[in-house]
Parts: C-alpha cells; structure tokens; sequence
C-alpha cells in the first residue's frame, strides 16, 4: 500500500519539466528560504518563481508560460505530499523496506524525470531541514539504481540513516555536508571536494577489521583453578582503566564488538559473556555449550558472534536475542582459532585437527578446506581486504592461503616453535606478525614474505599479539605475566605493563585506539581512560543504575536519578553532564520537571522528597515527611501541585511554591507504588502493592472511587487521552480498563505471562501498549481488547513503555539494558538504544518535537562554528593560491571514476578535505583512512605553508 502511494506521488514528476527542479533550488538559495511548502503555497510566491524561471531560462511564450506553472504546482503537490509520507520518516535502505527498494526501482530505473525529482529531493536537504530522510532515501535510491552522480554539487546536503554501499561520487562537491548514522562502505570520493563537512557515525566495513580481532587459544598446556581477570589498559599512560570478575575457572578467549561498546569473553566455564566496556560489568550471558568456550569472534557488523568450543563444533549466537542461530559441524577435533572475513559472508576455523574450514555464512555449509598442516592450527587471520587468510600452527609454520580458490599461495619456516598467535597490520595489511612459543615475536613482510624485525624482550613463551588501529603500536602477552607495547616503525619496545597476575593469554585493541584489553589466568577485564588513565566511571555519570529518566517540557534538558543517590541534568542535544545534584543519602527512586522547567522534583528511599532550581542546580526544598521510601512523584498539570507516593502509604499533596504539604491522602493499605494526574487534572490516580487503584478528587481530596480486580500489586496505571479510562498492569499478568466516571471495571486484557509492569495509551487512544516481565511488548486494540501486535526483540523484562506524541512510534525500556523504538504501523522494531549500563526502570518521555535525546558523551571532537582557528590560514591560502604551488603536479590529473573490482573497495583519491569531521560509529577519525587512500588533508598542507614562509 505505501509502495503504491509513493509510487502516485513520484508520479507527479512525470509531467513536470526537468529544469523547473533547478530553478526552484537556486530560487530557494538565492532568497534563504527555509521552508520551502509554506514558501510554495503562497500565490505571490509562486507568480515570482514563473518570472524567475521564464528569466533564467528565456521562456516567453505563452505556452511555456503555462507549463511553468503547471510544474511549479505539481512539484508543489508532489513535496506536500511526500513530507508527510512514510518516505520521509523512516529509513528506506534498511532490510524491512527491501522489497519496496526494489519494485520502485525496477518501476522508475528508466524514468528520467523521477530521477531528477529523486535529485531535486536530495538538493532540498541542504535548504529545508524537513525533508532530510526522503532525500536520504533518494539517494540510497539513486545509487541502487546506478545513476551516474559523478561531478554532481552536492554542496551542504544533509544525509542520514541510510545506506551509500557502493556508491560513486568521484568528483562531486560534498563541502558542507552533513551525513550521520551513513554506511560509506565501498563509497568512490576519489577528486571530490569535502571543506567543512561534518561526518558522524558513519558505517565503513574497510575498517572492521579494527574492530573484529580474533584470538590465540588459552594456553590449553596450562591448567589451573585460579579466578581469572580480564584488564583493560590505556596504551598511553599505562594506567589502569577497568577490572572485571566473572568466570571461576582458567583460559579465556576476549573479542571487543565492532562498535567497541562490548567484550565477549569465553572460558572453560561453559558459555560465554557479554561485558560492558564503559563500566566492565557484566551485561549477558550466552549459554549453549556443553564444554570449553576456546575462542569467539565477532562478526564485522557486530549482530553474531561465532565461538568455537571442545565439542569440535562451531556456534553462531544472534547479539541481540542472544540465543543461538546456528550450529556447525565438520571438525573432528577441538576448534582452536576463527576469524571472520572483512565483509562477514565467510567463517574461517582452525582446528587440532590440523584443517582450516571456510563456512559460508548464508549457507552454513563449508566453501573449501583447506589442507597443508601437519599440525594442530593454532590461529587465523584473514588480510583486510580479505582476499587472503594466513594461519600459524604448531608445525611451526605459517602459511598464506587464497581466499577465494582455498589454494595455498605461500609458506613461512621462520619459527623455531609453535606458532601461537598472528595479526596482520590494519592499514594495507603489508605487515603479519606471529608470535611463538620462543618467547619472540615477527614481523613479517607480507609482499616478499622475508622477516623485517624481530622483537624481543618477553622472557617466556607469547601467546598474543595485536597491532594498533593506525598499525604503529603492537601489543603482545606473554606468559612472562606482562604485556609490552612495541614501536612498530623502530622494532623497539616502548613500554611494558606488569600489571597482570598470571600468564597473559589475549589481548586486543579497542576500535578506537584508546582501549587495550587483555585475559589472562585470572580472569577479570580491566578498562583504562586513554586520555586519563584513570579508571573509568560510566559515561552517563553515574555509578551504580539509573532508576528513572525525565525530559525537560521545552526538550533540551534531560534528568536523570540513579542507585547512586544522584540526580545529573544533561544538554540533551550534546550529551554533555550540566550538573550534578548531589542531596539525597539513598536510590532517587524517580524524577519528574514541573510544567515550566524551573523545578526538578526527586524522590528517594532516603524517605525525602528534594526540590531542585534547574538553573542554578541548589535545593529550592526539601520535603521530609513521609517515614519510608518515597517511589513516585507528579505534578499536576498546573505545575502547583506535588503528589508523592510512598512505602508508608498514604499520598501526600505539596505546594510547590511554598514546599508545604497541602494534604493527606489515606486509603491504601500498603506500599504506594505510582501516581499519575489524569490530562485535565480533575483526577489522581495511585497503585498500590495492596492490590487496588484509587480515584481521588483532585479539588477535594476526597476518594471518589476504589477500583478492585486485581489479584496482586498494582504496578503501573494510565489516563487514555480523553480521561475517560484508567489502564493498569498488575503483577497479576492482566491489564484492567476501568470507566474512569463509573469506577467500574470495563476489560480485561489476558496475554502477558508474567508481571505487567506498564502500560501507556497512543495519542488517539486507540491503542494501549504494555511491557511484562515475559520479555514482550504487547498492543491492544482498546475498543475491541484484543491483540493488535506482540514485539518480542527483548531479552528481559520490559519495564516500561511510553507513545510518541503522535502515536506512530512506541519506546520501549528493558532490563537488558536498551531501549527499542518501535514503528506501530508495521509492528517492527525501528532501532535500538543501547545506553544504559543498568535496567531501564523508569519512563521514557517523548519530547514535544518528536525527538529522543540520548545522553552519552561523543568520543568525536566538535569543531563549534564559532570557531575561527581557520579563519587567517584560508585567508592567506586564499590569497597565496595562485602564486604557490601547493599541490603535487596533476594531483587531479588521474582520478579513477570507476573501479570493477569483486569487492567493494573505498575509494578518495585526490579528494580534498579542509576542517571539518569524519568519524565512524566508534569514533575512528576517518582522516587518516582517507590520506592513505590519496587525499589531501588541506590543513597538514597549509601548515606546512606557512611555516615554511
């Protein structure tokens, strides 16, 4: 139905003449119009945009008079209509759309007027913000459909949540773009310009194999019972970052996932972790072997992790359900080493019984295996452009194989032992190093295949090396108990690291570069700051969970109050902390702003109510009269009244101006668990753990009516928009409707399979959404009470649930600590936030603009447009342009436009790029990535310029 409607809407193009789509731009450029629709429905507008076009274009005659403004009114149907499309709200290029994606292409491929319409949407990116996704859109499209786009200006677009895989761009204008959440996977910029583009989030699977390292076994010679830690170092100071326990028995095998976030972890112990990297605290756990977990990696796009075990066998576990997708058989002994290829489609497997298996991904069936061998193959390593696999065994060699033919190309004899552990050098993939039980470590010239240095240094056998995201560091652990860092420029060791207890047996870096983790004997991950060396806190500035979350009204702020006794406000737009309200001596239960935004209410087990001035972060109040835990706040929609619930049971009602109790409300028989005002604040509602829900008189304080049907505490209740109906979730299982005038029950909801632990209607109240501790969301269609949906994605207990203001998209709050934004017209998962370090235990509140805030901290530096450090070096370039030559000779003259190539391969030579940023999902700046591909980074050279002057 969508397809069809977009397909009516495309259709408007047809009859309108191509170059009324490039007079409209450079119209809406040249007079700084913003808001195009508005600018296109008034008449005077469009009479001056007929002139305009007939000037620039020298179109006099009536007749083309008339096609103008035939034109000019069905591009303006046309944008009216898409803006309020499905097209220009959710991201087309994702699989959900995939079938769409493709009968329009086969529909419109060989239409050039949809073409250029799809080209004019993608220009109105950089003019009106509101329709950034269907430009987006459009251009994913446009790629599909292999338009050529090369030397297009695509000066100051906005581009975001899509997919540009392969698209070719070489010699375009990109200056000032904004692209964010962009896969640039085997994208050409060769030639392009890119001044002051600011690129964030971006996808790019040339760099995955910084972030998919794969790792030696775990020492199998050694045996041992100790309690094994896991630490994580900062390769810069050397200081310690974070420590975590989990596992009681010896070996492990550690992998961070490509967006750096995560370490899985597999031991002897039989199943595998999931770790957080900010707070080294367990988050999952994997558990599907019957025997040693020896060695896990993830997959480049971070969705599965494959592990190899003592059963001979493989597994190929779904991050995020956690449970295992597959199975795969074919070794006939233990499975020592395995490596994913750069773009995910193929397994690599080592195993004692001295073969390495290539698995298709799709099919899960074995490509090719390979034979050579004459030992147990330790380890595995496939190049970064994933056209070969080196392995090292315990017949002391090393051997390089075709990846695409399985055919050994060449063998290395060099070692005088087994062959640990290996790892080609990230950038280019020219250098291999292994490491050996002769306590050395070599480096490899992967061209000639002849030794360029070798390390020394350790005093006991290496288990592990790694080399460093930019590839000038190697790390290596050795069962000398130490880990030493290596220039690999020099072969010199720079610094060495004997933190560690027992026998370092893995190591590897962050994604980023900041982070180096390494097992050993004793089993705990340590996490160190690059830039401090401290011990990381968690990023959201808190230390322990996050019970309850809160937008300011006007959405720019964002309270938080967590396990640790504090409340911080956050910019919502930077994610930077503003302050942090330290009061409270026990859990802030929850949080809640007034109408205004002048105040931030916080309640806590500390039996305190505290009120807060968000300006200047002081106490205004401090409420402490109930005598137990206070577990829910509210004000009224007047912003004049508090209301609080409590372990001691009765309600109390405050003044907010004077931070007096205004009444008493007694009813409920034991612990008040939530209070909500209904919409027009006639009305208090209250849940409570003595199994019922009371309607109170807002005005009079008077109990209007005890609603009785739930068997058990009452978790969580809600107004319907038109404050007709109360909906409540009960450790019952059931959801009740109650006639809010009545006092009568009206439903009941039967589905969930365990506690109801909230509920929240959509906007038109036609739909009620429900979380459980089952796992599940579940939507019901309130007039009729049965189920419209059930969304299964979380791996815990669903603990809250809240509607957009529009009601199109649900968010959903787990205790497997993300939150998952919903699309209730298709009943799928939108996207997931994976932000907390804790449970989500607390509302998520939309903000009226529909956004949602996230609160962690960037790991990418902003360039603030006041800032001006440019500003006198592009003056005097500019100035100096003519007279000196900045440029090698024909640094454009040879640009490649397009490559046949079986893989897709990023391109960006010869593209220039001045200010501006560009980094990837995990913070990588991209910079370097692009010089080494033959792009002039403008500022190096204006420099160097300058200071030759």
């Amino acid at each position: 139905m969508q397809n069809k409607e977009l397909y009516k809407i495309l259709a408007f193009s047809k009859d309108v003449d191509e170059y009324i789509f490039s007079g409209l731009i450079k119209m809406f450029r040249e007079n700084n119009i913003s808001d195009c629709i508005g600018f296109l429905q008034q008449n005077q507008n469009q009479n001056h945009l007929e002139q305009y076009i007939s000037r620039g274009w020298d179109l006099k005659t009536e007749q083309k008079q008339n096609s103008i403004r035939n034109s000019i009114n069905l591009t303006t149907k046309a944008i009216k209509k898409i803006y309020g499309h499905d097209f220009n709200r959710n991201n087309y290029s994702t699989e959900v759309y995939k079938e769409t994606r493709q009968k329009l292409i086969n529909k419109i491929s060989n239409d050039k007027r949809i073409v250029e319409f799809f080209k004019f949407l993608v220009h109105l990116t950089a003019i009106d913000n509101k329709f950034i996704q269907c430009g987006s859109n459009s251009l994913n499209l446009l790629v599909g459909m292999k338009v050529d786009l090369t030397k297009t200006c695509f000066q100051n677009i906005q581009i975001k949540d899509t997919s540009l895989i392969g698209a070719n761009l070489a010699k375009c204008n990109l200056s000032g773009s904004i692209f964010v959440n962009v896969d640039i996977s085997g994208i050409n910029l060769n030639g392009a310009q890119l001044f002051n583009c600011k690129w964030n989030n971006l996808k790019i699977h040339e760099l995955h194999q910084l972030d998919s390292f794969v790792f030696p076994q775990e020492a199998r010679r050694v045996s041992s019972n100790n309690f094994k830690p896991i630490f994580l170092l900062d390769i810069k100071t050397n200081q310690l970052q974070a420590k975590s326990n989990g596992y009681t028995h010896y070996g492990q095998s550690i992998c961070f996932s490509p967006d750096g976030t995560k370490i899985a972890s597999g031991s002897r112990y039989k199943f595998i972790k999931l770790w957080d990297v900010k707070t080294g605290k367990q988050i999952a756990e994997l558990d599907s072997h019957s025997d040693y977990v020896r060695i896990i990696c993830f997959s480049p796009d971070g969705n599965t992790l494959a592990s190899g075990n003592s059963e001979y066998s493989l597994h190929l576990f779904d991050i995020k359900s956690g449970q295992q997708k597959s199975k795969l058989h074919g070794h006939s002994h233990f499975v020592q080493s395995i490596c994913f290829s750069p773009d995910g489609k193929t397994l690599a497997s080592g195993s004692d019984d001295k073969s390495i298996r290539l698995w298709s991904i799709y099919t899960r069936k074995t490509i090719f295996i390979l034979q050579g061998h004459s030992r147990p193959v330790i380890s595995l390593y496939f190049s970064p452009d994933g056209t070969m696999l080196a392995s090292g065994s315990e017949d002391e060699s090393i051997r390089f194989w075709n990846a695409r033919t399985g055919k050994e190309k060449a063998k290395i004899d060099g070692h005088a032992y087994n062959v640990i552990s290996i790892c080609f050098s990230l950038y280019g993939g020219t250098t291999l190093a292994s490491a050996c039980e002769d306590k050395s470590i070599h480096l490899w010239d992967v061209q000639s295949k002849q030794l360029r240095e070798k390390l020394t240094g350790h005093t006991r056998t290496v288990y592990t090396v790694c080399f460093s995201p930019d590839g000038s560091i190697l790390a290596s652990g050795s069962e000398d108990r130490t880990i030493r860092l290596w220039d690999v420029q020099t072969g010199k060791q720079l610094s060495q690291l004997e933190e560690q207890t027992d026998y370092v047996y893995s190591i590897c870096f962050s994604s980023n570069g900041t982070t180096l983790a390494s097992s050993n004997q004793n089993n705990s991950i340590r996490l160190w700051d690059v830039k401090t060396g401290q011990q990381k806190v968690k990023s959201d500035g808190h230390n322990d969970h996050v019970q309850s979350v809160c937008f300011s009204p006007d959405s720019t702020k964002l309270a938080s109050g967590s396990r640790d006794n504090s409340i911080c406000l956050w910019d919502a737009n930077s994610g930077k902390q503003i302050i942090k309200l330290v009061g409270h001596t026990s859990t802030v239960s929850s949080v809640c702003f007034s109408p205004d935004g002048k105040i931030l209410a916080s309640c806590s087990d500390d039996r305190s109510i505290i009120l807060w001035n968000v300006s200047t972060g002081e106490q205004k109040a401090k409420l402490n009269v109930h005598s137990y835990a206070v577990n829910a706040v509210c004000f009224s929609p007047d912003g004049t009244t508090l209301a609080s619930g409590s372990d001691d049971q009765p309600i109390r009602l405050w003044n907010v101006q004077t931070g007096k109790q205004k009444a008493k409300l007694e009813g409920h028989t034991r612990t008040v668990y939530s209070v909500s005002f209904s919409p027009n604040g006639k009305i208090l509602a209250s849940s409570s753990a003595d199994n019922s829900i009371h309607l109170w008189d807002a005005k009079t304080n008077k109990r209007k009516f005890k609603l009785v049907g739930h068997i058990y505490s009452v978790w969580s209740v809600c107004f319907s928009p038109d404050n007709s109906t109360l909906a409540s979730g009960s450790v019952d299982n059931f959801i009740l409707l109650w006639d809010v005038n009545k006092g009568q029950q009206k439903a009941k909801l039967v589905g969930h399979k365990d506690t109801v632990y909230s509920v929240s209607f959509s906007s038109d109240g036609k739909i009620l959404a429900s979380g459980s501790g089952d796992k599940s969301i579940i939507l019901w269609d309130v007039c009729t009470g049965k189920q419209k949906a059930k969304l299964d994605s979380h791996i815990s207990s669903v603990n809250t649930v809240c509607f957009s203001p529009d009601g199109s998209i649900l968010a959903s709050g787990s205790a497997d600590r993300t939150i998952r934004l919903w699309d209730i017209k298709i009943g799928s998962q939108q996207s997931q936030l994976a932000v907390h370090d804790n449970g989500v235990l607390s509302k998520c509140i939309f903000s009226e603009d529909q956004s949602i805030s996230l609160w962690e901290y960037k790991t990418g530096k902003q360039i603030l447009p006041s800032d001006t450090r440019f500003k006198g070096i592009i003056l005097q370039f500019k100035s100096q342009k003519s007279q000196i030559d900045l440029l090698p000779q024909n640094s454009t003259a040879n640009i490649t436009i397009a490559l046949i190539s079986q893989q897709l391969i990023f391109q960006s030579q010869g593209a220039f790029i001045l200010k501006g940023e560009f980094f990837n999902q995990s913070g990588i700046d991209l910079r370097t990535l692009f010089k080494q591909r033959g792009s002039y980074i403008l500022e190096n050279l204006i420099e160097s310029l300058l200071t030759q002057n």
